[in-house]
């Protein structure tokens, strides 16, 4: 089992939404990720997600593990949880993950931990 975390200032997510509007959310959003969030804080809690699912992969985003690898979404409860691309399942195999994101005082934080293989 490894652990990543993130947190990350909510205001720099809206400076950059604010510079760069859909272009920014388009770059590391998905589209269903866009829908879903209505709010500032829910879009920063998923930057922050992705964030610290890569750190719990080893990796971190970048060429090896990417923000579009990454998809963060709600079950029935409103629990996050992820999924992966195709691609980057070719290179871990999860055996099992939990991830929290919250908000409070101006930051979005997020952990992840994750059991996997790399191939």
């Amino acid at each position: 089992m490894k652990v990543g975390t993130d947190i990350i200032q909510i205001d720099r997510i809206e400076k950059l939404i604010d510079r760069y509007g859909d272009t920014f959310k388009q770059r590391y959003l998905s589209k269903e990720e866009i829908a879903a969030a209505k709010k500032v804080e829910t879009l920063a809690g998923y930057w922050a997600a992705k964030e610290a699912i890569a750190k719990a992969f080893g990796c971190g985003i970048g060429a090896q593990l990417a923000f579009h690898d990454i998809m963060i979404a709600k079950d029935s409860r409103g629990a996050p949880y992820f999924t992966l691309s195709d691609e980057a399942l070719k290179t871990y195999t999860i055996h099992s993950a939990s991830i929290s994101i919250s908000h409070d005082g101006g930051f979005a934080i997020a952990v992840a931990a994750i059991d996997f293989e790399a191939a």
